[in-house]
């Protein structure tokens, strides 16, 4: 059997494989750079000083770099911890990360409705039932102060394709940005999982104590679906935007939580589902 070994002559989460590539009925052997992709174990230490207790939460397939970052978004987003301040350390070892919840932070192992593995691409899948497939969304002050220009839209694409530094070398990964109404694109993550993406890059954010994220919009490289929209809710940005389709449930929930949502946004062209105020078109 093959196996990939990671490239330390790449970015980090790109692999090397032998492969035999055929042209016109030519074959060669050759390497290629594949995307990696292996099991994160996300876990929770919480509870009173004297009974510390262990949970694990979830297992995740993902990209390897940004763990700890992947591990507190995927926590925010599930509103299982609500802000940074209610973590005092973090622990990594190989494919665990444990986060160690202060003492005095709530957590009840039992409301967790989740088991424990969730793919790289559907977060949701792993959940345990459809009751849990939706988090309560905090109400955020200033969702509608973001406003871009059409124009400045229809250029994050290209933008974004300049910060991808994984994508270039394996062409299979997804990503997830954050821009401001001027064009500017803030941070960026990468990952095999389009929710991982979007997770590394909020809990980039809650770590720095930068959430919600009202002032900024989020980019993502592929499709928009429910899921994806309702971490940007929980995040607190009021407008995204997906090179790909959005799904009918993304819609519905972004019309529900007074977002604008932007798909097909590509090739100097775009559809705005909902809240078609955020985008300012001609002038």
């Amino acid at each position: 059997m093959q196996l990939a070994r990671p490239d330390s002559e790449t970015s980090t989460g790109v692999a090397r494989v032998e492969v035999d590539v055929v042209t016109d009925g030519v074959g060669a052997r050759a390497t290629d750079r594949v995307s990696m992709e292996e099991p994160l174990q996300i876990r929770l230490v919480h509870g009173p000083a004297e009974a510390r207790l262990e949970t694990d939460v979830a297992v995740t397939m993902r990209t390897p770099g940004d763990d700890a970052a992947l591990a507190l978004g995927f926590l925010h987003t599930e509103n299982i911890i609500g802000s940074a301040s209610e973590v005092t350390s973090l622990e990594e070892a190989e494919n665990v990360v444990s986060v160690v919840l202060a003492p005095s932070a709530a957590f009840d192992p039992e409301s967790l409705r989740r088991n424990t593995y969730a793919t790289s691409s559907c977060g949701i899948c792993g959940k345990a039932s459809i009751e849990a497939v939706h988090v309560r969304i905090h109400d955020r002050a200033g969702r509608d102060r973001f406003v871009i220009d059409a124009r400045t839209l229809e250029s994050l694409p290209a933008l974004l394709a300049t910060r991808q530094e994984a994508f270039e070398q394996t062409g299979g990964i997804h990503a997830s940005a954050s821009f401001d109404p001027d064009g500017g694109i803030d941070r960026v993550a990468e990952d095999v999982g389009r929710h991982n993406a979007l997770d590394k890059l909020i809990g980039g954010y809650l770590s720095d104590g930068a959430l919600p994220l009202t002032g900024f919009g989020l980019l993502f490289s592929g499709r928009a679906s429910f899921e994806l929209v309702q971490k940007a809710a929980v995040a607190g940005s009021s407008f995204v935007a997906a090179i790909g389709p959005p799904s009918s449930l993304a819609v519905e929930l972004a019309a529900e939580q007074r977002m604008t949502l932007v798909g097909f946004l590509r090739d100097g062209r775009f559809n705005i589902y909902t809240l078609p105020h955020r985008v300012r078109i001609g002038g």
